[in-house]
């Protein structure tokens, strides 16, 4: 039995037992698409079947490609990491602000985790709402001087500085510069177009099956299940550059490219160099915001033995409800997981760890706990 036969079988198992509803899983090795699988039920109230074309909610995997694009801008010399973010957007140096540094603000180094109380849907749906929240916040602990988990602040705090270097939203730069030169531009951004929506899976989390009618935009985001958020049509196209809305397949193609050194079937995404110097680690401890252990690049997560991504020479990002992507540029190896019942653990017990190994097994890697 092949790679993709062996996967498949696993996440169809999957589907069966009722331990996921619907889900996805590619994975690219030495540049080739090896497996790409799918399983399951987009929409339990229709029926709509889940395949290759469904768009999940990837939740933080968004950051991974955030990063990129960051990195693709300093590459290009555009973007400097020791500058301060003030020097690109100048409301932002304000409250103690000023001497943040786009290092400090990609290794969640700026103090700012938070979002403001209050903080509703129209406000994430309404670009400049957003920024101009985050831009107001003040540190609750002095920059640089602790690591702590920006969940939704990091997206609009280096997509708007990308914006400010640039001239273009995230959205567009990452479609025009990243994701549409891969040929990945209609499975891999931070909303999706307004056509694009019958694609998009329904999600649940445990306990809440999201069948209520939208919430109206003045709604606090805070007072939301994650399940609420990723089905409701304001943050599905809004540009969140703290998340993404994609397939496996397209995550784990930019991964690929990631994985073999920046380039992909002739497109370069950025120099062995500059992915080196992106994943390097900036930070190892404990998590000032998660309370966790954590080891992380410029804006990457970098792998740690007992999760998913278990190489520490891989990089690469895990989203809410077990969505991951990462590259492995030791075995030459991506892998992304999407699915939408959205559970929170991470253990040898739960899917995305266990799809991992799976596919590993399939094409003949050691297991995510190897180094």
């Amino acid at each position: 039995m092949d790679a993709q036969a062996k996967v498949e079988e696993v996440v169809q198992r999957y589907v069966a037992e009722g331990r996921e509803t619907g889900l996805q899983v590619a994975a690219y090795l030495d540049g080739e698409l090896v497996v790409d699988a799918w399983a399951g039920t987009a929409d339990p109230a229709t029926g709509r079947p889940v395949d290759g074309d469904t768009l999940f909610q990837l939740f933080s995997c968004g950051k991974g490609l955030t990063a990129t694009a960051a990195h693709l801008l300093a590459e290009r010399g555009a973007l400097d990491y020791d500058a301060p973010v003030a020097a690109y957007w100048p409301e932002f140096g304000v409250h103690g602000k000023d001497g943040v540094t786009v290092r400090q603000a990609l290794a969640h180094k700026a103090g700012i985790p938070r979002l403001p109380e209050g903080f509703t849907l129209g406000d994430l749906a309404d670009w400049d709402r957003a920024t101009a929240a985050v831009a107001d916040l003040t540190p609750r602990w002095e920059p640089g001087t602790r690591s702590g988990y920006h969940p939704e602040v990091f997206g609009w705090l280096i997509g708007e500085t990308i914006r400010r270097v640039d001239g273009r939203r995230p959205d567009r730069f990452v479609r025009e510069e990243i994701t549409g030169p891969l040929g990945i531009g209609d499975d891999l951004n931070f909303g999706a177009a307004p056509a694009a929506l019958p694609r998009i899976a329904h999600h649940t989390t445990p306990g809440d099956p999201a069948t209520t009618p939208h919430a109206p935009a003045d709604t606090p985001l805070g007072s939301l299940s994650p399940a609420a958020q990723a089905n409701h049509p304001l943050r599905q196209t809004a540009c969140v550059p703290s998340s993404a809305i994609g397939t496996a397949r397209g995550l784990a193609r930019l991964y690929a490219a990631l994985a073999l050194g920046g380039a992909l079937d002739g497109v370069r995404v950025l120099t062995p160099e500059r992915i080196a110097l992106a994943t390097t680690p900036a930070f190892e401890g404990t998590d000032a915001t998660l309370g966790t252990p954590v080891r992380r690049g410029l804006g990457y997560f970098l792998g740690r033995p007992g999760t998913p991504m278990g190489d520490p020479r891989a990089f690469g990002h895990d989203g809410l409800g077990e969505a991951i992507g990462f590259a492995e540029p030791a075995h030459r190896f991506s892998v992304a997981v999407a699915k939408n019942h959205l559970t929170e653990v991470w253990s040898p017990a739960s899917t995305t760890y266990a799809l991992v190994a799976a596919v590993r097994e399939a094409v003949g890697l050691p297991g995510p706990a190897g180094a």
